[in-house]
């Protein structure tokens, strides 16, 4: 019998290299928080998530290439803005660090609704909750106190960012996943450019 190769992979926008470059210096602001047992995203890892697909066969690869294109054709390039960093579910009981995105927002949804509609009918489940599109920069260990999650909620409520760095949106990468000890090592399996 032969074995089909899966593959981790999700659905994202990739990141300009001084955006990458502004989020580590952003993290480094907030790990002044040494105590607290909380896992960085590398920054070169960074990117927003428009559609986690979960282990996929390698011949899906193709099928879901195309379902990205179809969705990328209606929607022409855009901008975002990176806004202030936050926390999921609450500042209170952080467990989630994050950066929120601005700028053209409602094109991003329609993309990621288009996406979403297109990978149903390849029997993909839709996305119950509703898009909150973020970059996420951290995730505190199940071991973190109430009140450490609290002390983390401050330090993020007190941060405040400059305005005005953009992510120019221009196509969509098809991201493969390789979980390590180390983190999550990504490499680009496909990308499609949005509608000229």
């Amino acid at each position: 019998m032969v074995k089909i190769e899966k593959i981790r992979s999700f659905i994202a926008i990739e990141l300009p290299a001084e955006v990458k470059q502004y989020l580590a210096e952003l993290q480094k602001k907030l790990k002044a928080e040494k105590q607290l047992r909380i896992k960085w995203v590398r920054p070169e890892g960074i990117h927003l998530t428009l559609k986690f697909l979960g282990d996929i066969d390698m011949s899906m690869v193709k099928p879901v290439t195309q379902a990205m294109a179809d969705a990328a054709a209606a929607i022409t390039p855009f901008k975002l803005g990176i806004q202030q960093p936050g926390a999921f579910p609450n500042l209170q009981r952080a467990q989630v660090v994050w950066v929120g995105l601005g700028g053209e927002v409602d094109k991003l949804k329609q993309l990621h609704k288009k996406l979403d509609t297109n990978l149903a009918k390849l029997g993909f489940k839709t996305e119950q909750r509703p898009f909150k599109p973020h970059l996420t920069l951290a995730r505190l260990g199940a071991e973190a106190s109430a009140e450490q999650r609290q002390q983390l909620g401050e330090l993020i409520a007190a941060t405040r960012l400059e305005a005005g760095k953009a992510i120019n949106v221009s196509d969509i990468s098809l991201i493969k996943s390789q979980l390590t000890r180390d983190g999550a090592i990504y490499s680009r399996l496909g990308s499609v450019e949005l509608s000229k």
